[in-house]
């Protein structure tokens, strides 16, 4: 983690840590009882001559977009996939590079289980749908349920690679999905990318207190490393969809287990006696937002807020079968919150 004089400092080191590039790094006096010690020691010294590597792959790039999230579970890897569908709608050229090394999604969410990554005289190739570049590791695994158990440094390597070795070529937007928290991923890619620029995270979150404690942290952790908050995207924000998409029940009654299905018996007294029902959205809160939600939060931690996404089970299936969510009018309900909030983001920070 780099402190306010741009050294690298692990978050716990020693008061007095010179850095983990100095020379006297492990081996000074103010070292003596620090956790990293050792591995400060032993670590090579001065600057990480990849990053000139990077610097270079990255030269074409316009924009870096980091997706973030202090909770896991909370659509992020989803945001992820339908912002890229989205800016290539707009004609841009974009990336979209997965870093989630543990839980890699994105080969699911854009339709391309099964890729594979090929090399050229110019570096690994992205897998391409739509005109999206896409690069995960989850295309790299002999067996999609094959369990990436690495540890910290592995993690970094592989990140140092996607950066470093493969060709993007002219981008106007790369999107990082990233996993959940702030740790050595997070680390990483703000090290690896923070010299060629940056322009920002988009923290994604649901509702509810139990998210919103995680999510917190995340935005502390973008103050922190000195990366911008785009903004932040509450995700799930209740159950919209119409009345004619339910599936209606009827209690059971004596002690019986099973209930009734009445659906068929619903939807044709509907359709009888009050067919404008039919067109209605019915809206019902999932998580509790009665602490005011990431709203109240942006207010309290000085960050803007993008605005909100329903819990919409056509996007869900959207996701689910790799597609766009802004092709046809299936996903009406949760497209336009997304075209909305897409908008906003490319207005607000001069992106487009």
């Amino acid at each position: 983690m780099e402190n306010g004089n741009h050294k690298q400092v692990p978050e716990d080191a020693n008061e007095h840590c010179p850095g983990t590039e100095s020379e006297d790094a492990g081996k000074s006096d103010a070292c003596a009882g620090c956790p990293n010690q050792e591995a400060c020691a032993s670590a090579p010294k001065g600057p990480d001559p990849d990053l000139v590597a990077i610097a270079e792959r990255m030269a074409t790039v316009k924009h870096k977009i980091l997706i973030l999230s202090g909770k896991g579970g909370v659509g992020k890897s989803t945001f992820s996939a339908q912002l890229s569908f989205a800016l290539a709608d707009k004609d841009f050229q974009v990336g979209l590079l997965d870093i989630d090394i543990c839980g890699p999604s994105i080969p699911k969410m854009l339709g391309l289980e099964g890729q594979e990554i090929h090399q050229s005289n110019l570096g690994w190739s992205p897998v391409y749908v739509d005109s999206i570049g896409v690069m995960s590791i989850g295309f790299m695994l002999p067996d999609p349920d094959d369990a990436v158990i690495w540890r910290g440094p592995r993690k970094n390597g592989i990140i140092k690679q996607f950066l470093k070795d493969v060709y993007w070529g002219e981008l106007d937007f790369l999107v990082v999905d990233a996993p959940p928290g702030t740790s050595d991923e997070h680390i990483s890619i703000v090290q690896f990318l923070k010299e060629t620029g940056i322009d920002g995270a988009i923290i994604v979150t649901t509702p509810q207190q139990v998210s919103l404690i995680d999510v917190r942290k995340e935005v502390s952790f973008c103050k922190k490393v000195g990366i911008p908050v785009l903004g932040v995207v509450e995700n799930m924000s209740g159950l919209s969809q119409p009345l004619s998409d339910f599936k209606y029940l009827k209690p059971s009654k004596n002690g019986e287990d099973a209930q009734q299905d009445v659906t068929e018996r619903v939807m044709a007294i509907l359709r009888e006696k009050a067919p404008e029902l039919l067109e209605v959205i019915a809206c019902s809160e999932v998580f509790d937002s009665s602490c005011g939600g990431a709203a109240r939060m942006c207010v309290e931690m000085g960050v803007p807020f993008l605005g909100k996404v329903p819990l919409d089970p056509k996007l869900c299936k959207a996701a689910e079968e790799g597609r766009s969510c802004f092709v046809g009018d299936e996903c009406g309900v949760s497209a336009s919150a997304l075209s909305a909030i897409i908008s906003k983001l490319l207005k607000n920070n001069k992106l487009a």
